[in-house]
């Protein structure tokens, strides 16, 4: 009996998600792919994600592996499973990998997009994926704070309690604020993010953009370590986890974008 293992690229609104981690009792997107795979396949596959996603967040590239020894060819995994899933999670790519691989350890960097609409009158349809913003941001503040990030620093201030690490120290690779209309864009790629750190950083940028922070609040945070130098932390359905990128590409050809 051969036993393959297939990583899979992952979609989803995170909206009625209770994260991505197997919780008993709640809906959460690794349950949901369990459940598809054992329905496909007959057994009992355990799906291993490049990141834990929290409640409310989404995701249009992460990517997950499972061992399996079914013969299903690998191709075919994409629309059987699709057919499987419910709207809010589908599967994008999947290809057969080296037994050694896992989609966490084996990234070398992750890619989270936060989202701000910034008009006065809400949008109805924007509600689960950006945050609104009804009053003006003075976004050059927020590029000067965010151009401070970039590089290896020790991120403790920039953390919410409640995932024990090893190690704070991350390295952030780019970040960036782009505008588009009512739109406003926070990128960030990293070797690793602590636990909703991201969104620590999306609220404190907030904070400066309306002048209730200065843009060197972020140098004193990485030099003092102290989360209260902070702003709040941004709700989780402005963030997206964009891409998560590896040494060498799983999918290759076979790669489809969400969006």
């Amino acid at each position: 009996m051969t036993v393959r293992h297939v990583a899979l690229k992952v979609a989803y609104d995170g909206t009625a998600f209770s994260g991505f981690q197997r919780q008993p009792g709640l809906r959460t997107v690794q349950g949901v792919l369990e459940e598809a795979l054992a329905r496909l396949t007959k057994e009992t596959c355990q799906v291993k994600g490049a990141g834990r996603t929290d409640a409310g967040v989404h995701a249009e590239g992460q990517v997950v592996s499972f061992r399996t020894a079914s013969s299903i060819p690998t191709p075919r995994l994409v629309p059987a499973l699709n057919g499987l899933l419910p709207p809010d999670v589908a599967v994008l790519a999947a290809a057969e990998v080296p037994e050694q691989f896992h989609p966490r350890y084996d990234a070398v960097s992750k890619v989270y997009r936060y989202t701000f609409f910034r008009r006065a009158v809400r949008c109805p349809l924007t509600r689960f994926y950006a945050l609104h913003v009804p009053e003006p941001l003075d976004v050059e503040r927020m590029r000067e704070a965010a151009a401070y990030l970039g590089g290896r620093h020790d991120f403790r201030a920039f953390q919410n309690t409640g995932r024990p690490v090893k190690s704070s120290v991350r390295t952030v690779f780019s970040c960036r604020l782009e505008e588009a209309g009512p739109f406003l864009y926070f990128w960030i790629e990293a070797d690793g993010f602590l636990y909703q750190m991201v969104r620590v950083i999306a609220g404190t940028l907030l904070e400066i953009g309306r002048g209730k922070l200065e843009p060197s609040v972020i140098l004193a945070a990485l030099e003092k370590g102290e989360r209260q130098l902070l702003g709040p932390t941004a709700p989780p359905h402005g963030l997206c986890l964009v891409q998560v990128k590896y040494p060498q590409d799983p999918f290759g050809e076979d790669d489809a974008p969400c969006r």
